[in-house]
């Protein structure tokens, strides 16, 4: 308890002068966390988003990039070919907001990175607000890990590629895990009766990320 009040005075004091828009929090993004999309080229996607233009722009790598989805709490941006891009606000006490960062990488699987801000883009510790989902999780609750059918296919599963996804309607998280996806069609069908059908998904409840 003392851990989240002294979180929340801390976001508070970063947040009370700010407008929590999601629009306006992109493009004051620091152009190092976005490298190949400064701040002019995404006030320009914004504006063409906005307009109910094709939101679509040459990046600094040659590639585009694609505002997708925004609304005053979510935004989906197709970074690259091969990235994404996701943010969504969650509220703590008092109408103060934090941000969710999500970026995701395929290659050639999704693969993603979960990081919280202020309003003001300032880091704030993942312990506070989550506790991220390991590869075990998704392995079948009843799996005899002593198997020899389960031993011959655990090297498989070895490489730890999950995917994490916000919703833009509602205040959940909810997590793939991919490696499968990296492996053969025949890695993948003999690791298939091992392993969960659906994805985990967390809710924001009480200031946190709750299963």
């Amino acid at each position: 308890m003392k851990r989240f009040f002294l979180l929340f005075l801390c976001v508070f004091s970063l947040s009370v002068t700010t407008a929590q828009n999601m629009a306006d929090f992109f493009i004051r993004m620091p152009d190092s966390f976005l490298p190949q999309l400064e701040d002019v080229r995404r006030k320009d996607l914004v504006d063409l988003y906005q307009s109910g233009k094709p939101a679509v722009l040459e990046n600094t790598m040659g590639g585009s990039s694609t505002l997708q989805n925004l609304t005053t709490e979510y935004l989906f941006l197709q970074t690259t070919e091969r990235s994404t891009m996701e943010i969504r606000f969650f509220p703590l006490i008092n109408n103060t907001l934090i941000a969710c960062v999500i970026t995701t990488v395929y290659a050639p699987v999704a693969d993603s990175r979960v990081e919280f801000y202020s309003t003001e883009w300032q880091s704030l510790p993942l312990s506070d607000l989550w506790t991220p989902v390991k590869a075990e999780w998704f392995i079948k609750e009843d799996t005899n890990r002593d198997d020899d059918d389960f031993q011959a296919v655990s090297s498989y599963l070895d490489m730890e590629l999950i995917h994490y996804h916000l919703n833009p309607e509602e205040l959940t998280l909810e997590v793939t895990f991919t490696t499968p996806d990296y492996l053969s069609s025949k890695e993948r069908e003999r690791v298939k009766p091992f392993l969960k059908d659906a994805p985990k998904k967390y809710t924001w409840r009480a200031g946190r990320f709750m299963e």
